[in-house]
């Protein structure tokens, strides 16, 4: 009797994947079929004489950061057709590239960095690139005509520092799309040896904590899924999307519906 296998463990055998970690990342990403069948869990066994291909690619955007982006787009259904964008964190950019290959006009790609975006999107016309900059004392006169939408990636802190300054900036009727990552929410105490966030319990409090604090300064949490692929550091790290609470009428997120991704995400990741 032929024996079973993981199917990213097979994936890296076949030679479709260079690790068994991109062998994970392209089965999140949807992009791996048992025959016509796609398949989206790392973990499940099928037999070995199994025959696994892979449809597209893994990175169709400048850098994998799009694929969070994507991820979030299709999860909530969002559509950034003719919106003009505000990218805080654009680093080489990533959500920049997502949000124009699904229609944003326009897109400022703001970083605190210098010299990371790439090329491509550094000379497109779409794209005002502003670098060196501090989000934390942008001047809302920068931003004309005013972003319909934030999407947002940043490291070491904590993305609610940043909710007030986006009600400033932002159209009133705008949204927010952001990462939250577990190891610069939470306190020094819960993040392990390495920067890493295990805890399922931490994972399920920072993104309480966050939504509470996006409240407290009038945005509403209206989605919330995982990321598609870990952090550099392998930390798993979630998407929020938030809307103004003046005049949107978008169902809130609920406890049950945190808890369940936070379960779903780490029921994959093992």
């Amino acid at each position: 009797m032929m024996g079973k296998e993981r199917i990213d463990v097979l994936l890296f055998n076949q030679g479709l994947a260079s690790s068994r970690e991109e062998a994970k990342r392209l089965i999140m990403a949807g992009l791996v079929y048992h025959g016509t069948e796609k398949v989206d869990k790392p973990g499940t066994k099928i037999t070995m004489d199994a025959i696994l291909t892979v449809k597209g690619a893994l990175h169709p955007y400048v850098s994998r950061g799009g694929l969070k982006l994507a991820k979030a787009i299709e999860a909530f259904s969002l559509s950034f057709e003719d919106k003009i964008v505000l990218d805080v964190g654009a680093s080489t950019g990533g959500f920049t590239d997502c949000a124009l290959q699904h229609g944003a006009c326009f897109v400022y790609s703001l970083d605190v960095g210098y010299g990371q975006l790439a090329w491509s999107l550094r000379t497109d016309q779409r794209v005002k690139v502003m670098e060196r900059t501090n989000f934390r004392y942008a001047d809302p006169d920068w931003f004309d005509p005013r972003p319909q939408i934030a999407v947002m990636d940043v490291s070491f802190i904590s993305i609610t520092k940043l909710f007030a300054k986006l009600k400033e900036i932002l159209i009133p009727e705008a949204m927010i799309v952001t990462l939250v990552k577990p190891q610069f929410e939470a306190g020094v105490e819960a993040v392990a040896k390495g920067g890493i966030v295990r805890d399922k319990a931490i994972h399920l409090q920072v993104i309480q904590d966050v939504v509470q604090k996006a409240r407290d300064v009038g945005w509403q949490a209206n989605g919330i899924t995982f990321s598609p692929i870990r952090g550099g550091d392998g930390n798993i790290e979630f998407l929020l999307w938030l809307t103004s609470q003046d005049g949107t009428s978008f169902p809130q997120i609920t406890q049950k519906d945190i808890t369940d991704v936070v379960e779903l995400a780490h029921q994959l990741a093992q």
